[in-house]
């Protein structure tokens, strides 16, 4: 199968062709559909097959696996023992399909899961890459000690998104863009940008919204396009995924532990897949992306997750992607007014400034627990409060929230002690005091 998007000669919005190939589609699919209560017809809308196709292909993937999934014939389940130069290949091959990167405990768990028998222990599998001379000081600097981890319960409860520093090609710079799903550390995008617009990013939700569903909420670092530079509350790109039910968090500045899973897959991409490399275009960049993800998702062992793969722990979302959006509504108390050109609303008889990326949207205002002062709502998201009584924002209602938003991307975390808050550092675009 294909997903293409057109290249931008200028090494604009355009995305790079991708080729997928039926066995990574396939082996997506019925590991989603394999899950208890998967909606099967939901899965196959999604990626584009017939439902009796699907059922065939899960039929066939219960009874064989993955060998139930293609077109050639297979190496039977159970093989006799192997010498000892048969095994030590083997642990080479995956060291290899790694970039030379994994050690002795992912790549015994690779092996478990392709089914080899005979399989050393991981200590064993250690001395094999160290008399061949596969054990170096290279990507030492790659794997530092660990984050304290912090973790949503349930998938797509929030995903984090962020753009892998950009990197010199043959033609240009290349600019990963990458999402993965907080609980299950599931990559759910990898993409060759020419650039780091919105435009371009929304384009690429879009598709990965089709195909996984709509996450609860979305972590993003305080940057474009994430967040508006020159300190408007909201961006196009925000309102977009507010309109859509979907809740924005945003790190605060000099605190990358917030993010620290997808800066710790940004260190095994860099590892695995970047390292040591030349790409001619955003098209290779995107072949080698794409050969490897499958390996990440489905494959690579995770020792954050007790060595499991991402691929055991995610599936998709049950709040499918709205091709049509319905109107907003408001309930009936709710004072409602439309956002001009410059972003301000008038309400008792004065001009509040909300935001310029709301302009021609319809917000609410609805009082709040505190007398006088009205929340400011969009959607379903509080975004902010009215108080008329503030004299020091009398001349357009702007006020500095910065230093009140919430910490913490999950509720419960926000009760920790300071020790650990001063490890995290959170901040919602959708509710502020």
């Amino acid at each position: 199968m294909l997903d293409t998007m057109p290249i931008s000669e200028s090494g604009g919005v355009g995305m790079p062709f991708r080729e997928v190939s039926a066995m990574d589609q396939k082996r997506e699919l019925v590991t989603f559909a394999a899950m208890e209560g998967a909606n099967i017809r939901e899965l196959c809308r999604r990626f584009g097959i017939s439902a009796p196709t699907a059922y065939g292909w899960l039929g066939r993937y219960r009874e064989e696996g993955l060998a139930g999934l293609v077109e050639r014939s297979r190496r039977p389940k159970s093989s006799p023992r192997r010498a000892a130069p048969a095994i030590e290949a083997k642990v080479l091959e995956v060291r290899d399909r790694s970039n030379n990167v994994w050690g002795g405990r992912k790549i015994k768990r690779a092996l478990e899961d392709r089914g080899e028998a005979d399989i050393p222990a991981a200590s064993t599998i250690t001395e094999i890459l160290r008399r061949h001379d596969r054990l170096t000081d290279t990507g030492s600097t790659e794997h530092p000690g660990p984050w304290l981890r912090f973790e949503r319960e349930r998938p797509n409860e929030l995903w984090q998104m962020d753009f892998k520093g950009h990197f010199a090609i043959q033609t240009g710079r290349c600019h990963p863009l990458t999402a993965l799903d907080d609980c299950s550390r599931y990559n759910l995008i990898l993409a060759a940008c020419g650039n780091e617009q919105g435009r371009t990013v929304r384009a690429e939700l879009e598709n990965v919204f089709r195909r996984y569903g709509l996450p609860l909420a979305m972590l993003m670092d305080g940057g474009p396009p994430w967040s508006d530079p020159g300190g408007d509350l909201l961006t196009a790109f925000s309102v977009w995924l507010m309109r859509l039910g979907v809740r924005v968090l945003h790190g605060r500045p000099r605190h990358p532990q917030t993010q620290g899973k997808e800066e710790r897959f940004h260190r095994t991409f860099k590892a695995e897949v970047v390292s040591g490399r030349s790409f001619r275009d955003l098209a290779d960049c995107q072949r080698a992306f794409d050969d490897w993800r499958p390996r990440y998702n489905h494959e690579r062992p995770h020792e954050g997750l007790g060595m499991a793969t991402p691929a055991e722990r995610y599936r998709p979302s049950s709040r499918s992607f709205p091709e049509d959006l319905p109107p907003i509504e408001y309930a009936p108390g709710d004072h409602v007014r439309k956002v001009d050109g410059d972003g301000f609303i008038s309400f008792k008889s004065r001009p509040w400034r909300i935001s310029k990326a709301l302009r021609g949207e319809l917000i609410a205002l609805r009082p709040s627990r505190e007398d006088g002062v009205f929340d400011v709502y969009y959607c379903a998201h509080r975004i902010r409060a009215l108080d008329p009584h503030d004299r020091q924002n009398q001349a357009c209602g702007l006020m500095d929230d910065a230093a009140r938003r919430p910490q913490g991307p999950q509720a419960q975390q926000q009760q920790q002690t300071a020790s650990i808050s001063r490890v995290k550092g959170v901040k919602d675009v959708s509710e502020h005091p």
